[in-house]
């Protein structure tokens, strides 16, 4: 395995964010909603590495982390199909094939993108991608998240926090997830549909930690250490969470925060 040149580790500055001797920063949300974009992918489909790219690139298109936030969930079922994605969980297609079901479907494909919880068919040659982020942006935050990351030791990272529902949001259906990613990543594919080529990637979810519910008062505390495995790179890694409405799909907040540099 390679790893790019190119570090991202700008692209998660949003909110409030804060950093403090000893590997420690926080961060809470802005006070607009951010919208959060997931990417259904896999190495095995050689239809995905376009639009893996398109996705590494909205930071440079102004799509921000105070904007969007993106997260590529790399599912299984290519890997019966000739190449063994690394980055793949069982986990991950079982997410995408709940988010089907929320819109009354059975199909799950890649590559797949996820807005705020809706299926979403970007444009590559009309892309209205800002104009649909922008609306969300322009509603109210639905919760409050603050979150606080320590890096202990070079092989563990440990996040923790409180996401505070607002208003008079409903409160039965709504869960927390929090999510651990990787930039920077890339792999040379030996075999499959992209055999030959060598893949980059960004915002890969290393692990998804969820669903967290919520107490009675609209509260949720985030307490979470990740064990980083060999070969995973804090410096290019972060966590983001995220509030959704378990009916709906909606997504009522998004955050990211990077570990502290």
């Amino acid at each position: 395995m390679k790893y790019s040149r190119i570090l991202l580790s700008a692209i998660f500055s949003i909110g409030t964010v804060s950093s403090a001797l000893g590997g420690e920063c926080s961060a809470k949300n802005a006070d607009h909603r951010v919208a959060l974009l997931e990417l259904y992918t896999s190495e095995g489909c050689n239809s995905c590495p376009p639009v893996d790219e398109w996705v590494s690139k909205l930071p440079s298109k102004g799509l921000t982390g105070d904007r969007v936030v993106p997260l590529a969930f790399h599912v299984d079922y290519w890997n019966y199909l000739g190449w063994q994605d690394e980055f793949a969980q069982k986990k991950f297609t079982e997410r995408q094939r709940q988010m089907a079901q929320l819109h009354h479907s059975t199909l799950i494909y890649t590559p797949q993108l996820v807005l705020n919880g809706s299926p979403y068919h970007s444009g590559f040659f009309l892309d209205n991608t800002s104009e649909q982020i922008e609306g969300i942006n322009r509603q109210k935050p639905l919760a409050q998240i603050n979150l606080l990351l320590r890096q202990p030791d070079a092989g563990e990272l440990h996040v923790s926090g409180k996401i505070t529902l607002l208003g008079s949001v409903e409160r039965q259906n709504v869960q927390a997830y929090l999510a651990l990613y990787e930039n920077n990543l890339s792999n040379h594919v030996t075999a499959g549909e992209n055999s030959g080529r060598t893949l980059h990637h960004d915002f890969v979810v290393r692990e998804l930690v969820g669903p967290i519910s919520f107490d009675s008062q609209g509260n949720a505390l985030v307490q979470e250490t990740f064990n980083l495995k060999p070969g995973w790179k804090p410096h290019d890694s972060g966590v983001v969470a995220f509030v959704q409405n378990a009916r709906s799909g909606d997504v009522l907040q998004a955050l990211a925060l990077a570990v502290c540099k």
